[in-house]
């Protein structure tokens, strides 16, 4: 195997790592989730899991870094719809695709943002709030394009009800309060 070679197949191996991370502590939450947890579902040997993050923190740190991975790859695909109304719908449209698991598991980052929130030790928690940040404005910035007043203020109602119904839908174990909230804040932005 060429340095090359080596050098791909160690990447693509942390790139499984983080991806697995995300998923995991998704799932289970940081507290719950062991590092061993992680390289199971990476198949990955654990051993080899401290070659690319030494502690669990630092797998956590690689969750929150793939969560955003995923919102560039998401807001970058609706950045080429020309109608900042239609990339927020379209946003709206994504998180009610993603439903079922938000009803079993609530939004990967708000869940982990909460969670990170009630620890004492560690930066973490302001590493989630700023991947949150990015989300808000990113909505800001598309609701700044159609000239509405407050932009800020209207990130945060549309960022905070998709918290909200996540929080609900997962509490409830009822997928469809994301579908008709969906609908409602589809409505909304329709009648901005």
């Amino acid at each position: 195997m060429t340095n090359s070679q080596r050098l791909q197949a160690s990447g693509a191996k942390r790139r499984r790592l983080m991806s697995a991370a995300a998923q995991v502590v998704h799932r289970q939450g940081a507290e719950r989730t062991t590092i061993a947890d992680i390289a199971r579902a990476a198949d990955v040997p654990v051993g080899n899991v401290y070659y690319y993050f030494k502690t669990k923190d630092e797998l956590v740190a690689a969750a929150l870094a793939e969560h955003g991975q995923q919102l560039e790859l998401v807001t970058g695909e609706l950045n080429r719809v020309a109608d900042p109304r239609e990339r927020l719908k379209g946003l709206v449209e994504g998180w009610v695709s993603q439903r079922e698991v938000a009803a079993r598991y609530g939004c990967p980052t708000g869940t982990l943002a909460a969670e990170l929130g009630k620890r004492e030790e560690g930066d973490l928690d302001v590493a989630a709030g700023d991947l949150i940040r990015l989300l808000l404005d990113w909505v800001a910035g598309r609701f700044r394009e159609l000239g509405q007043p407050d932009p800020d203020g209207l990130a945060v109602t549309l960022v905070g009800a998709y918290q909200g119904m996540s929080v609900l839908a997962n509490a409830l174990r009822d997928p469809e309060i994301m579908t008709r909230e969906g609908a409602r804040l589809i409505a909304w932005l329709d009648s901005l």
